[in-house]
């Protein structure tokens, strides 16, 4: 008897012997690479085989360390052979540039040029071959002109050829490219490249691209791209929905069913009370996901879907925005045991909010991960100095999947020539080191044309030229970066112009259960108002709000000031009606007590609105003498509208409430009096 269960146990020995001898065998081959391109799923587990992702560019070679202002933001990018940019050699008679000479086993995952139009070749020399595997002109290569077919090579804005078709190889990578026009020995004039590649372990069978391979896969090749330009709707699922009106400040949640399982499909539509006002609503309107237990998504739900400010259509391959304002994403959105999708409205306006999403099988293992999605927004960013600026930081393992950048520009020049810097697992210089804005969301020359593809869009530029609000987008499928510790995303603010800017970066990027990031939930941003063309917002009045600069002023401390100020011109913009009472107490126990009209009877909800910044105090409110539950802190960096205040619900008496104000302490940031506060507006409502 105590033999029988040897059996077993040495049956399991086996077939995990060959499982592993298997996936020794599995081999990386251009038809697996286009298999897992267009794979929703293959980005939500942790690569295998694993592999690195790194970049060869043009960036300008003085950039060494931030360390060096000088040289961190330098910008002569140019493959021109000027200094040490990059290493020329001389092949069969010509003199060739190489722009990435790298060891294998690996692959090419994206190669994007731009600059003037170039007039020569590009080579992929692969494995030590004296012969190219790939000679063809560079532009009709990445345009789509040659012999891959749109969208694998795509032409964007600005004359930008974009290559997704992954060239693989089993030891060594050399790509070049010579100008072969008049002077051979001449330089390239205005010519910039990114190409990121993948780096497999060493011992990974990886089956070398070959234009004979290439054309027995034809109709795969043709399949590939047919599915990028038409993504599957993934609707092979259980549909979870939530419709509602959700009233300022309040949310509405459904919870998803019992996992393991996969959101496969997202769709969501957001209808604000006035139409006018759509691109606050959709900024205010907050999208949160909770897998597991842990949130991992919070983002305004218009830059979760890759639109930025307002609905500006889109056609790519996770995201879909139409111009009926439906909003479609195919993130794959695994979990274990348990998954609730919260809408938050921010906005002073009611938003009706109507949300499906379809619900898969999945097969939870030690490999899968969550789906994460995170926002930051800064508004007045100085352009000088250049800077570096931090879309988001990542500890723990997981896999960086795009992002979407939505800015406010003042002025008609070109915002874009930062560089992209990305730091992984804590390099010592960022392995992904770009050109500029534009080149990073696949165009170029900073060009105002919208333009979509299933990894790269523009979908708003407002103009003329740069003015106003541009939105870019960039995924990554096969081009996604793993990180086993950590990830820095950064960008370049590298302005022409001296002015001041606003950048709103929503990052997208899956991890195993644990990672955290530095960018938590951000209501004060989401719910400051939207500048316009001109810089301030729009005057608005809060449907069915009593504004404060016209209620009467019962009592107040001895010697505080108080004043209609005209905000509208505030950076921050559209308080309702442009207007405020501006108080100016002048230390704790100041207060001011207003009236507000009150004629139907019945218990009322309190929603106040009102003011932030850098010198206003702590504040207490009360309604007829009963104190709200909790004080308010209205300290902010910069002046700003709070967005809605839940005060509490309140009887009124003899038709009206009486409302307090009192300062009853300081943030330690505060600055000035620390004593001043403004009060926007009240709004009353049942229960």
């Amino acid at each position: 008897m105590a033999r029988w269960p040897i059996v077993p146990v040495l049956c399991l020995a086996v077939w995990a012997f060959a499982a592993s001898a298997r996936a020794q065998e599995r081999a990386v081959t251009l038809e697996s690479l286009l298999s897992e391109m267009t794979d929703y799923d293959a980005v939500a587990r942790w690569p295998d085989p694993p592999y690195t992702c790194r970049q060869a560019s043009s960036y300008d070679r003085r950039s060494k360390t931030p360390a060096d202002p000088g040289g961190w933001f330098a910008n002569t990018d140019n493959m021109d052979g000027s200094g040490d940019s990059l290493r020329w050699e001389t092949i069969a008679g010509r003199r060739e540039c190489v722009l990435m000479d790298v060891d294998g086993p690996g692959c090419v995952v994206r190669f994007w040029t731009g600059g003037q139009p170039p007039k020569g070749k590009v080579r992929f020399y692969l494995d030590g071959a004296e012969a190219p595997a790939i000679e063809a002109p560079l532009y009709d290569l990445l345009a789509g002109k040659s012999f891959v077919p749109r969208p694998l090579a795509i032409e964007n804005a600005g004359a930008a050829g974009n290559l997704y078709l992954p060239i693989p190889y089993a030891r060594h990578c050399k790509i070049t490219y010579d100008e072969a026009r008049g002077n051979p020995n001449a330089p390239p004039p205005g010519r910039w490249y990114n190409i990121e590649y993948r780096t497999y372990p060493a011992g990974t069978k990886v089956k070398t691209f070959s234009m004979a391979d290439f054309e027995a896969l034809e109709s795969s090749v043709a399949r590939t791209a047919q599915v990028l330009l038409e993504p599957p709707a993934r609707g092979d699922g259980k549909a979870v929905s939530l419709e509602r009106s959700v009233a300022p400040g309040k949310e509405e949640s459904v919870d998803l069913p019992a996992g393991p399982a996969v959101v496969l499909r997202l769709q969501a539509s957001v209808g604000p009370e006035q139409a006018d006002d759509a691109e606050q609503a959709l900024r205010a309107t907050i999208v949160r996901i909770a897998f597991d237990g842990a949130e991992t998504v919070w983002c305004p739900i218009s830059d979760f879907f890759g639109s930025g400010v307002g609905l500006g259509a889109l056609a790519s391959w996770y995201r879909t925005v139409g111009k009926d304002g439906a909003l479609v994403c195919r993130w794959v959105m695994p979990y274990k045991k348990s998954a609730r999708i919260t809408i938050a409205n921010l906005g002073r306006q009611k938003v009706a909010v109507r949300l499906e999403a379809v619900v898969g099988e999945w097969k939870w293992d030690d490999r899968s991960m969550h789906f994460h999605a995170n926002w930051r927004q800064e508004r007045g960013i100085p352009t000088r100095p250049h800077k570096d600026w931090n879309y988001i930081t990542i500890t723990g393992k997981g896999l960086y999947l795009g992002d979407t950048l939505a800015l406010f520009n003042p002025v008609k020049n070109w915002w874009g020539e930062g560089d992209e810097k990305i730091w992984v697992d804590g390099e010592t210089f960022p392995s992904h080191f770009g050109t500029g804005s534009e080149d990073y969301y696949g165009y170029a020359w900073g060009n105002t044309t919208l333009f979509q593809g299933p990894f790269a869009n523009q979908v708003r530029v407002d103009g003329p030229a740069n003015t106003g609000h541009t939105t870019n987008t960039r995924t990554r499928s096969l081009d996604a970066i793993p990180f086993a510790k950590s990830i820095q995303t950064d960008i370049e603010i590298w302005h022409w112009a001296d002015c001041k800017v606003n950048y709103a970066a929503a990052t997208y990027w899956y991890a195993l259960p644990g990672a955290t990031s530095n960018r938590g939930p951000a209501p004060d941003e989401a719910a400051a108002p939207v500048p316009d063309l001109t810089g301030r917002a729009r005057r608005r009045k809060i449907p069915g709000a009593v504004e404060c600069e016209t209620m009467q002023v019962v009592a107040k401390s001895a010697g505080l000031a108080v004043e209609t100020q005209d905000v509208g011109a505030l950076q921050a913009g559209s308080w309702s009606d442009g207007k405020q009472m501006f108080i100016r107490a002048n230390q704790p126990g100041d207060f001011v007590e207003l009236r507000i009209p009150a004629a139907e009877a019945g218990p009322k909800r309190v929603t106040l609105y009102a003011t932030k910044s850098w010198d206003y105090g702590i504040l207490r409110f009360s309604v007829n003498g009963k104190a709200a539950a909790k004080d308010y802190d209205a300290y902010s960096g910069q002046s700003m509208a709070s967005g809605p205040i839940d005060v509490g619900v309140f009887e009124p008496k003899d038709g009206r409430m009486v409302l307090r104000v009192e300062v009853v302490g300081a943030n330690p940031d505060a600055k000035g009096t620390k004593s001043f506060f403004g009060l926007d507006a009240v709004v009353l409502s049942k229960p």
